[in-house]
């Protein structure tokens, strides 16, 4: 759908989307299009836009006919404005996701210590926008290790509130197989000290976290979950995904 400025998106929950539209209108214009959209829009529950952060100077004319915050990244950010009183607006991104990853070669296992904790722990790290947790492991394996690993499972789940940012925290563990042995860090402005460690020692240190121990015996004893390879599971065919059974 178009009118004289906007490209506008209909969505399943009865709202709509401004998607997408030029940044050459001056504010004048701009404020005169959105009370155009509120006028013509009085059947929906929600009206969502996104503005780029070159479109950042039309924020304050958003907020000025309530819009609030819903999103965003480094590039861009999402407004909403609830047209029925009591609409109810999804609940933004409100985690951070974190990966840690249990390797072992034979007794011995993969362990890292950094300029924060200063203790040895499992590698691991923020997963990247768009990335799969799988891909994750294999990533902060090598970036904190210079070993490379193939994912096996996901073997702990932890959740914790508030962590960075005030956000909640989804700290997914999981388990790996060495395809190397030799050490080289990648990331040394993180990364003070990665080795192996026999594992009874590790789970005897009093240095290391009680929790982290839970996690390594656990892995000793329980497979966990395993990807699905079945591609039917999920029909939908736009967007990236893993399943654990």
């Amino acid at each position: 759908m178009k009118n004289s400025f906007f490209h506008l998106t209909e969505d399943r929950y009865n709202g709509m989307r401004i998607e997408s539209f030029t940044t050459q209108y001056s504010v004048l214009e701009f404020e005169k299009e959105i009370e155009n959209t509120l006028e013509s829009q009085k059947d929906k529950k929600l009206i969502w836009i996104k503005l780029s952060i070159e479109q950042s100077n039309f924020i304050p004319i958003l907020t000025k006919h309530g819009f609030i915050f819903h999103h965003c990244n480094e590039r861009d950010i999402t407004l909403v404005k609830r047209v029925v009183e009591n609409a109810i607006i999804p609940t933004a991104v409100n985690h951070t996701l974190g990966v840690g990853v249990v390797v072992m070669n034979e007794n011995n296992l993969l362990v890292v210590k950094d300029r924060i904790w200063q203790s040895y722990k499992l590698p691991g790290g923020f997963i990247d926008d768009r990335e799969n947790i799988s891909q994750a492991v294999v990533r902060e394996v090598f970036e904190e290790t210079g070993i490379e690993v193939e994912f096996d499972s996901v073997i702990s789940l932890g959740h914790f509130s508030p962590a960075q940012f005030g956000e909640s925290n989804l700290y997914v563990v999981s388990l790996a197989k060495p395809l190397s042995t030799k050490i080289s860090i990648m990331d040394d402005d993180e990364i003070m000290e990665a080795r192996w460690i026999d594992v009874d020692e590790y789970l005897t240190r009093e240095d290391v976290l009680l929790y982290n121990k839970a996690i390594v015996k656990n892995a000793l004893l329980k497979k966990g979950l395993i990807p699905s390879n079945d591609s039917l599971l999920i029909t939908k065919i736009d967007i990236k995904y893993e399943l654990f059974f």
